[in-house]
């Protein structure tokens, strides 16, 4: 008895002291990572900048140092810190060139990924080298890999050369099922972001939109592929129209889609003969390393500002809101840079297909101030699209990807209507006394009335004309001119600029060009707003909505996001200005 107490209480006491010693140790990692976090990483000559092009591709990632010191199953990427080690490899001497490594990219649009492949273009100005490996290429990581000098394949891989395809999910079946109808106020016959609730397909003016936005799309990646590969795009086409994905590896060189055939071990090599390192570690930069590098540079010249608006407009943000355009933030964030006198310009980069029109309508004006006082940009990411294309219209100026889908300029209202659940399925029963003849207005217990729905209508009416004035002011249009291209009509970048929605094509890049021509200055620097907070506020809060949102993209795939909007028409306001669903792409 005496022996097993003793064991016993040596026991506890060893796991008493190893859990000091991994406190302690937690501790002293926790300040490593905020030192690394804080300190520019230093280049070595003759360094590679390796591009590896894994995870979800979001405009600004935020920083998450235990991700990368522990692995993560589902990685994000920034696209504003791969653009910023592009620019920083062509600038620093160091830097010989890039490697690309392309694996799974995840939830990057088309004018996403172009955006990647203008900076790798612009790169090659410099003289410097590119090549790039994969052991599977998706069709996005092959569009982005097509610039480089030299694209390897390993010798059982696969290159996914399709075309696009948009693929819609309707509920309106599963709904009815449960027993909830919605009820859907809109204009424009475009306007079909209510279509997945009231039908079971595409209607015709949809189907017609999604076909020229798709085929728009579809021939600028045929044009860059083939101009880049020295392919014609007939017979581009023709490999997408045959499957390319499951020819033999030697077929993919003979026909031009890639320039040789290696293992990992071979690429390795051949690095080192580029960068004539024969012997020792082959000195590979981090993205991250890189970008840090670069935004630590002493900055000159006068500051123009980059402020991102990324994700659903909402009127303020919720416990669960994620990659958000919060109105009330993103209202007193350009309000701060309007009367910042340090700025002398403000690219605006909107990445966002739309949401509350209330929220939009109060951005817009905020830009338009903003604008009184200094030149203002947008610069369009993958879609600028209804609420996203509301806030932009008041800008001096527009850049557009010719990829990024714009426009679709309309309204629309959708309230459940709970009733036959409440009552049938679930055997509840209203009754109820009032003061005056709507003061049960949108109670989920009943359907709206003749005379409620006319109302809602007229509210919808009224929200689509302010939209199309705001429009035509800030495009110097007549309000005729827009209601010709407003319907809810989506329009590629390269559409807009056809018909006046947009100014030029271009990227980030262009946009600052012409932020700066705009305030008159040669000598400047670029800051991004809004400051991302410290990586260890809400931690633990941020972890637990990561694992959740991990469980579901790896289960959902592509059918993520048009699947978490039915959780979110709950917190919906009333009118919304939104883009016709996710557009869902399969390429």
């Amino acid at each position: 008895m005496k022996d097993f107490v003793k064991y016993t209480l040596a026991t506890l006491c060893g796991l008493f002291l190893a859990g000091i010693a991994f406190f302690i140790l937690g501790i002293l990692s926790i300040v490593g990572m905020m030192t690394v976090e804080s300190a520019a990483p230093s280049i070595k000559p003759q360094s590679v900048l390796r591009l590896t092009l894994n995870g979800e591709l979001q405009e600004d990632a935020p920083n998450d140092p235990l991700g990368d010191l522990f692995g993560s199953t589902y990685p994000t990427l920034s696209l504003r810190e791969i653009q910023t080690a592009i620019q920083g490899a062509k600038e620093n001497p160091n830097i010989d060139g890039i490697y690309i490594e392309a694996q799974t990219l995840l939830g990057a649009t088309p004018a996403m990924i172009r955006d990647i492949r203008e900076s790798l273009a612009d790169f090659k100005k410099s003289g410097k080298y590119i090549i790039a490996y994969g052991d599977n290429y998706t069709q996005g990581a092959y569009y982005i890999c097509s610039i480089a000098d030299s694209i390897i394949l390993n010798p059982q891989g696969q290159v996914n050369w399709c075309g696009m395809a948009s693929q819609p999910i309707f509920y309106k079946d599963l709904l009815e099922k449960i027993g909830i109808k919605m009820q859907v106020f809109k204009v424009g016959s475009y306007k079909s972001a209510v279509e997945p609730f009231t039908a079971t397909q595409m209607s015709d003016a949809n189907r017609e939109q999604v076909t020229s936005y798709l085929n728009d799309i579809w021939q600028t990646m045929l044009t860059d592929v083939s101009r880049s590969r020295s392919i014609k795009k007939d017979l581009l086409n023709e490999y997408a129209d045959s499957m390319l994905t499951f020819r033999p590896a030697e077929e993919l060189v003979r026909n031009g889609m890639v320039d040789s055939l290696c293992y990992i071990d071979g690429v390795s090599r051949m690095l080192r003969a580029k960068t004539g390192k024969d012997k020792g570690t082959l000195p590979l930069v981090s993205v991250k390393e890189l970008a840090a590098a670069t935004e630590a540079t002493p900055k000159k010249g006068d500051k123009i500002a980059v402020y991102y608006a990324y994700g659903d407009i909402v009127d303020r943000k919720t416990e669960w809101s994620e990659n958000v355009i919060d109105a009330e933030t993103v209202c007193r964030d350009l309000r701060t840079l309007r009367e910042d006198e340090s700025v002398k310009a403000v690219v605006l980069r909107v990445n966002s297909g739309g949401g509350s029109a209330y929220a939009s309508e109060q951005i817009w004006h905020e830009v338009k101030l903003l604008r009184e006082a200094k030149p203002v940009v947008v610069s369009m990411g993958g879609m600028a699209a209804s609420g996203g294309y509301y806030i932009s219209c008041a800008a001096n100026y527009i850049v557009a990807e010719p990829t990024t889908l714009t426009g679709s300029i309309g309204i629309f209202g959708l309230i459940p209507d709970a009733s036959q659940l409440l009552s049938d399925k679930l055997g509840l029963h209203f009754d109820v006394v009032k003061t005056n003849a709507h003061a049960d207005f949108g109670t989920p217990a009943r359907p709206f009335n003749p005379s409620e729905a006319q109302m809602m209508q007229g509210y919808i009416q009224r929200g689509y004309k302010l939209f199309t004035e705001r429009v035509a002011d800030g495009r110097n249009m007549k309000t005729g001119q827009v209601k010709k291209l407003a319907e809810g009509r989506v329009w590629t970048g390269r559409q807009a600029v056809e018909n006046g929605l947009a100014d030029t094509n271009g990227n980030l890049q262009t946009a600052i060009k012409k932020a700066a021509s705009l305030a008159k200055i040669k000598d400047y620097h670029t800051e991004y707003a809004p400051t991302p907070s410290p990586w260890y506020e809400g931690l633990f809060d941020q972890q637990k909505k990561d694992y959740l949102n991990t469980a579901l993209q790896e289960t959902l795939g592509t059918y993520y996001a048009p699947l978490m909007n039915l959780r979110q028409i709950r917190q919906m306001s009333v009118l919304q200005a939104r883009i016709p669903y996710e557009p869902n792409f399969i390429n």
